[in-house]
């Protein structure tokens, strides 16, 4: 049972690559040809004798072809087990021939969907007597040979040509393949048909993923790990061009992430540069051009941007790439990237550098999952967004424009920051951050921390915080992390409001002469 040699095959794609390669193949061989529809067509055309699927079974496609490989004469020659003599007996009586190899590739169900077609366009492209033809080939893979990628073409060739054969090795591989191909298309369906439905969690949720790439390891090197991506249909780490460097890294690829998500929050005629470490932004600034924006970035944690990730929301240039490289940077990611500061990028060959072709919609939903031991939770993407006009005055004194532009800046970042989280903010660029701490007041005094060494590595007489504003993710439940920022010298706060203490902080920041805003939504990050 370990090499099958092929005497019969059937071919029916969709997707046509490598389909003539496999017919020579195969006919080369001295194997029956079985095929349907374009496929014949294609190999018909090309000089490849073939028989129709109709003409094997003796019962013609009908009801526009949702019926045509659904036959005993299909699936019984695909999982007849040739060893055991009651098959065998079933075949002969039934004039069953046995199919030794299939190659299938299905209705093109998730491109139908992405291009917006209307629900019964989609409804047609859901392949029935494919997947069936699969899995059929699939279980009986000590006898059949399945093929649902154009990609394996060639090593079956290769192997039919040099072990007149497949080997059970090679049966098994593609096996596990198929099944994989026919679960992420099974998961497609039925996460559309729950859109469809207005189902937002349904009693059984499947997903699946098409893997990228094997990491070296996970987050440490006793920990394996892969890359996979999904179908969505985002600017960003899943779809971004490497130019340069070597394979991203677990960690990288997650710091990577949270870079360009963070810059997405500002709008390309802004340039916005965010330094990351860890998954947390060090520094975030806007400017005239990203050269000023990344300077004004790398002020905030000169220290902490040693080996970070840098992301831009727009076109990398060469003034930029020429500052950048002046640190040792892990990876550099952009919409965009001019010729000449590829140029540049090119002499720090470890440096990676990314361009993703666009920027993400933040409006776009999607569901966002976290693996816990026993199951996964569930969550729409954070897609909230704050403007001026959403933000409720709270204290005696209205916060200047200034002192307001700033604010919604912080409250950006902030949504970007592991909880608890605290940002000071001062002329479009970050000069202090606190992130993941367990209580708020101390997130405030670690963001104020860094604002003076920030300051005292810039050569700068006062802190960096003085004039500042801040930002945090969620409220105060007491007026001490609001004293703190005052401390500081915070001049104005933003936060989301609804403690039951909202008061006692209100007054605090009365008496201490600051503004103060409500935003009324909470952006907790873990």
């Amino acid at each position: 049972m370990n090499k099958v040699t092929i005497k019969r095959a059937l071919l029916s794609v969709s997707d046509k690559t490598g389909l003539l390669e496999l017919g020579q193949a195969l006919r080369d061989a001295g194997a029956e040809i079985l095929s349907t529809g374009g496929s014949a067509k294609a190999l018909r055309d090309a000089g490849i004798e073939t028989t129709e699927v109709a003409d094997h079974t003796g019962f013609p496609e009908m009801m526009d072809g949702r019926v045509k490989t659904l036959h005993p004469k299909i699936h019984g020659g695909l999982l007849a087990l040739r060893d055991n003599a009651g098959h065998v007996a079933s075949m002969k009586e039934h004039n069953i021939g046995a199919i030794d190899l299939v190659a299938i590739n299905l209705y093109p169900f998730e491109a139908t969907v992405k291009s917006g077609a209307d629900f019964e366009t989609c409804i047609e492209n859901i392949d029935i007597g494919g997947p069936a033809m699969v899995r059929s080939a699939a279980k009986n893979h000590g006898f059949v040979t399945i093929l649902t990628d154009p990609a394996d073409y060639a090593g079956v060739i290769n192997e039919i040509k040099s072990e007149g054969g497949t080997t059970l090795d090679t049966r098994r591989k593609l096996a596990a393949k198929a099944y994989s191909r026919t679960g992420a298309y099974d998961a497609a369906i039925a996460q559309w048909f729950a859109q469809e439905n207005g189902d937002t969690f349904p009693d059984r949720l499947p997903f699946a993923g098409t893997k990228v790439q094997n990491c070296r390891y996970g987050e440490n090197p006793h920990q394996n790990a892969a890359f996979y991506k999904n179908s969505e249909d985002r600017p960003g780490i899943a779809t971004a061009t490497q130019h340069q460097g070597k394979e991203l890294s677990y960690n990288n690829l997650n710091d990577t992430d949270a870079a360009f998500e963070l810059v997405s929050e500002f709008h390309r005629s802004t340039p916005t540069v965010a330094i990351i470490k860890h998954a947390n932004p060090c520094g975030v600034a806007t400017g005239a051009s990203f050269t000023e924006a990344y300077i004004k970035a790398l002020k905030c944690d000169p220290v902490s941007a040693f080996g970070g990730i840098v992301a831009l929301n727009g076109t990398l240039d060469a003034d930029t790439a020429t500052e950048i490289v002046k640190v040792f940077t892990e990876v550099i990611i952009a919409p965009d990237v001019t010729e000449d500061a590829k140029a540049i990028i090119a002499a720090k060959k470890n440096l990676r550098l990314l361009t993703t072709g666009g920027m993400p919609d933040l409006k776009q939903s999607a569901k966002m999952m976290k693996s816990v031991s026993g199951g996964f939770l569930v969550q729409d993407r954070d897609t909230g967004c704050i403007t001026a006009d959403d933000l409720k005055i709270v204290t005696e004194r209205a916060p200047t424009d200034r002192e307001l532009t700033d604010m919604l800046f912080a409250f950006k970042v902030g949504k970007h920051v592991k909880s608890n989280a605290i940002v000071y903010v001062r002329d479009g660029m970050t000069v202090g951050i606190g992130a993941g701490q367990m209580n708020r007041k101390d997130s405030s005094r670690i963001a104020a921390m860094r604002a003076g060494e920030a300051a005292e590595m810039a050569g700068d007489a006062e802190t960096l915080a003085k004039g500042s504003v801040v930002a945090s993710d969620a409220f105060f439940p007491f007026a001490d992390g609001l004293l703190a920022a005052a401390e500081a010298g915070a001049t104005a706060v933003i936060q989301p409001g609804g403690s039951m203490r909202d008061q006692d902080v209100i007054d605090a920041a009365n008496k201490a002469g600051l503004a103060m805003v409500f935003t009324g939504m909470r952006h907790f990050k873990h």
